[in-house]
């Protein structure tokens, strides 16, 4: 099965997955061979249902080192590649039936709602850099940005200056995830303190002439995704707010708040760049005291108020 794994992974890379998605998906599909390894399982033939139906139960019992176990969507997307890789090797001709086809996958839990930050917690996470100091700047224009555009911190982090249209507002992500490329609006506030940074800091944080990196490091380099989630899980901190993620609630937030002011959601998918509408729905939301709010406004019930002989 590994050298059948090899030719199933440059299979996908010809046909235009992204190298940063093969390369995950051949590290889960590994895990799975190194498991069927220590059973004398090697060839795809070796496998059947129950024997896939004894790793899914495998992955429902593993835990990890903190004692937690693997989630749901983890579980189910380990899964879903041995399908996938099976219904390949059938496709070539490798095996005559597919032994994942009929595996039953876990099911879905429910969809939690995306925690954002409120308007208020918005604004105090702005306040705290320090925007008399170049850093301070460079970390409002980091802040901003993420908020006014929802983009990953890994799109962030992959930002040259080139991708920034100063005259348009515009910034081109050119690295989105499954290799997808778009244009996003900056926005006035943020292009004003992105306009700020390029013009005061960014060349006295500049370590070599040739780095072409939007937003630099104290060491005049591109910052890492997880550096960058430090920098920011920081600032969250220094505000008070006390909530899971970092740069991933800003995402939240900026399309939560647009979808909340008439936004259609159509075009939040095209912020945020998701494939399939499927996935923006989530934020299609609203909050219990809008919904209690135009309850009051709208339903006929709620402006009468029942006598003594009613009660």
């Amino acid at each position: 099965m590994a050298s059948q794994l090899e030719r199933w992974l440059e299979w996908r890379l010809a046909r235009g997955y992204s190298p940063r998605t093969t390369r995950t998906h051949g590290f889960n599909m590994a895990l799975f061979l190194e498991w069927a390894r220590e059973r004398d399982l090697v060839y795809p033939e070796q496998i059947t249902r129950s024997i896939l139906e004894s790793y899914q139960l495998y992955l429902y019992r593993y835990r990890k080192a903190d004692g937690k176990p693997l989630g749901a969507g983890t579980q189910h997307g380990r899964l879903q590649l041995l399908k996938t890789f099976f219904s390949w090797l059938c496709r070539e001709r490798l095996l005559e039936a597919n032994p994942a086809s009929e595996l039953e996958l876990p099911r879905p839990v429910s969809t939690a709602l995306p925690r954002g930050l409120s308007r208020e917690e918005i604004a105090s996470l702005l306040a705290v850099p320090d925007i008399r100091d170049p850093l301070g700047v460079r970390d409002r224009a980091i802040l901003e940005t993420l908020y006014a555009t929802g983009m990953r911190r890994r799109e962030l982090v992959m930002l040259d200056l080139g991708d920034l249209d100063r005259n348009e507002g515009l910034i081109h992500i050119r690295h989105g995830k499954g290799g997808k490329a778009r244009f996003v609006p900056v926005g006035s506030r943020a292009g004003q303190w992105l306009e700020t940074y390029l013009e005061g800091c960014r060349e006295r944080l500049l370590g070599s002439v040739g780095e072409q990196a939007l937003f630099l490091t104290g060491y005049g380099e591109r910052f890492s995704p997880n550096s960058l989630g430090n920098l920011v899980r920081q600032y969250l901190k220094a505000a008070g707010i006390d909530k899971p993620g970092c740069c991933h609630l800003l995402r939240h937030s900026c399309a939560t708040h647009m979808h909340e002011n008439g936004a259609d959601i159509r075009y939040v998918q095209q912020m945020l760049g998701h494939a399939k509408l499927d996935t923006t729905q989530v934020y299609t939301h609203v909050t219990l005291s809008a919904l209690r709010a135009v309850h009051g406004k709208t339903h006929p019930s709620c402006g009468e108020r029942i006598t003594g002989e009613e009660r």
